[in-house]
């Protein structure tokens, strides 16, 4: 069942669109000029801000914001009200991008750098998560599921008449499972495993949307190629430590116009069933 009976304003000429963006800090794009709300790190530079203005939303309501977690669409995160009151009956298109902090993305990236010493060629980040004989990021994506499940359910709640999409995450490292260090500090073996983890959390992404009635956002294909390990001119996810403004292992401005591209190729090109 389609998430909407009246399709946004997708072809993109004066459309009457009421949009409202949710999601964390890879929707909010953290030091990438001009930050508008700086308690949430927020740019209006941003893919739902490109996405709004090629659209000519009639009413935008970005309440993205850096650290967020699921719990943040129910309760406030410092001056930034519960992200779901952004989202009424007159929303006609909603994006969600959330998960990464519920399963730890900084701390798995704190972690990795940290235990890379002990093993370089090896993989010391993999043999960590996994010494219960259990992969325990795979384990805690699972248990993220039920709660992305909950947000769009609410969405739906809220909006039963929207469009609602769910943004995946971008390709940070190396599709192809070669390293970079020292500029990106893993040990060799743990770029395929965070590859795969990556990989792992997208995919439960679009699971969820195909069993909750969204549409799924790829933002990971088309960014290959521009992760993190690559050159300056050509990333689009900068390093931990950016040479382009933007927070560590984070979309740069170039990154938020890539998944401001993929998520409108969506609402121009595909609708309904998270495929």
């Amino acid at each position: 069942m389609a998430a909407s009976a009246t399709p946004v304003a997708a072809h993109g000429a004066g459309g009457a669109a009421r949009y409202a963006a949710l999601g964390d800090s890879y929707t909010s794009g953290p030091f990438i000029p001009r930050q508008v709300d700086v308690g949430c790190a927020r740019s209006d530079h941003n893919y739902p801000s490109l996405v709004a203005a090629r659209l000519r939303a009639t009413t935008f309501k970005d309440v993205s914001c850096g650290g967020a977690t699921t719990e943040n669409m129910w309760k406030p995160q410092g001056a930034n009200g519960p992200q779901l009151d952004a989202v009424n009956r007159d929303s006609d298109l909603v994006t969600v991008q959330i998960g990464g902090n519920d399963i730890g993305f900084g701390s798995i990236i704190a972690t990795c750098a940290q235990v890379a010493a002990q093993d370089p060629t090896g993989d010391p980040c993999r043999r960590h998560y996994g010494t219960s004989g259990v992969d325990e990021l795979t384990v805690t994506i699972a248990r993220t599921a039920p709660k992305i499940a909950r947000v769009l359910w609410a969405v739906h709640e809220r909006a039963p008449r929207a469009r609602v999409l769910l943004v995946g995450y971008p390709d940070l490292l190396p599709d192809d499972g070669s390293g970079c260090a020292p500029s990106v500090p893993f040990a060799a073996g743990d770029f395929p495993y965070l590859r795969d983890t990556g990989r792992r959390l997208n995919l439960m992404l679009r699971l969820v949307a195909r069993w909750n009635r969204a549409e799924y956002v790829d933002t990971y294909g088309p960014t290959v190629g521009h992760d993190m390990c690559t050159s300056p001119a050509v990333r689009w996810i900068e390093p931990l430590q950016p040479a382009s403004p933007a927070a560590p292992a984070h979309p740069n401005a170039k990154g938020e116009q890539a998944m401001a591209g993929a998520v409108w190729q969506r609402l121009t090109h595909g609708r309904g069933g998270g495929r």
